[in-house]
């Protein structure tokens, strides 16, 4: 009976969890299947962005977790989570879609610059003269 509330909670924070946010810097690369759970994310707003509210949901979700010794660990887990989204949060961060841009084209002309003025350089004439074959 209590194993379905249990199950519940650890859906949702799988499906919370499992988008990556985009960073400030660098690239982030996208998991597999993403797009389909960030648009889920996307759909509750300020709920699921805001870094407060998810450091409160993961401790809230902690709590009941704590009074059953087999659940211990995943209430440590949810601790720390729950820690981590509150620093976050004091820092100012929040959970962006990372959303794929638009490849531009080359284009052909563009690309293209003025050719070289130098010929390549190539080696003095006595080094270009063919050796002969040894061993043959």
């Amino acid at each position: 009976f209590l194993d379905c509330p249990a199950s519940a909670a650890g859906v949702l924070v799988c499906l919370l969890e499992y988008p990556r946010s985009r960073r400030k810097k660098g690239s982030t690369m996208e998991r597999c299947g993403q797009k389909y759970l960030t648009a889920v994310v996307k759909l509750f707003g300020p709920l699921t962005r805001n870094y407060y509210i998810r450091a409160i949901l993961h401790a809230a979700l902690a709590v009941p977790a704590g009074f059953l010794l087999s659940t211990i660990l995943g209430t440590v887990c949810l601790g720390i989570a729950s820690g981590i989204y509150l620093l976050a949060a004091v820092r100012g961060e929040e959970w962006t879609p990372i959303e794929q841009k638009p490849r531009e084209r080359p284009q052909v002309g563009g690309t293209i610059k003025q050719p070289p003025s130098n010929p390549p350089p190539r080696p003095p004439p006595d080094a270009r003269k063919k050796q002969p074959e040894v061993g043959g």
